[in-house]
């Protein structure tokens, strides 16, 4: 889970590179995510493959910074916990990280997503627990089966895929950099992901992790 992003997409010559070289699908080939979903999807693959590439995109971002401020021209400003400090720290981490296989989008696990955006969204909840109790592992459950490992990561208030995963790798004020950890968890090889408003921050973004999945 996180609430702090980024001025951009995915840059369209960068994602053509990409899916060649990775031979990940286009959004048509996946009709049960929307083209910022799947954008989700490829952010994820790119910082998971080409780590170092994404710390570049890190770097880029750190000109909005002034002391704990984020300024993006045409955003509300935010007040960080942790600054450049955090933005750098992540840099570091992206430069000397070991490249992980790219994920796989699940149809269950983003059903599973998007079953959670659907219930704390209009509620303004924030957390993994759905209003239910469920927690990520029951609603995956749901429309299949989690093998091997599993967990989940949500950002709060960004509108683009790379925001998303930037603020995400960032993790500003988690100590643990638990977001961040998912990410990069070379034991996850499948994912899910649901976008959809949010009645307090706007927005918000659930991607369901896992080792494996057995789909319904």
């Amino acid at each position: 889970m996180k609430i702090s992003g980024v001025p951009q997409e995915l840059d369209v010559t960068t994602l053509a590179d990409f899916q060649e070289e990775k031979k990940i699908s286009s959004p048509s080939d996946i009709p049960y995510l929307t083209a910022l979903e799947k954008g989700v999807v490829d952010e994820y693959n790119l910082a998971r493959t080409n780590p170092k590439k994404y710390a570049e995109f890190l770097a880029e971002y750190k000109k909005y910074y002034n002391g704990p401020y984020r300024d993006i021209p045409g955003e509300i400003r935010i007040v960080t916990n942790e600054g450049l400090e955090a933005v750098d720290e992540a840099i570091r981490f992206l430069q000397s990280a070991s490249p992980c296989p790219p994920l796989s989008p699940s149809r269950g696990m983003s059903k599973a997503a998007k079953d959670h955006v659907n219930d704390i969204g209009p509620k303004s909840i924030v957390g993994h627990l759905g209003s239910d109790r469920s927690t990520p592992f029951i609603r995956m459950n749901r429309y299949g089966t989690w093998q091997k490992t599993a967990g989940e990561n949500i950002s709060f208030g960004k509108r683009s895929a790379r925001e998303i995963v930037i603020q995400l790798i960032i993790d500003d004020g988690v100590p643990s950099r638990g977001h961040r950890k998912n990410i990069f968890n070379c034991k996850f090889n499948r994912i899910g992901v649901a976008f959809g408003p949010h009645g307090r921050y706007g927005s918000m973004c659930v991607q369901t992790l896992a080792g494996e999945y057995i789909e319904k």
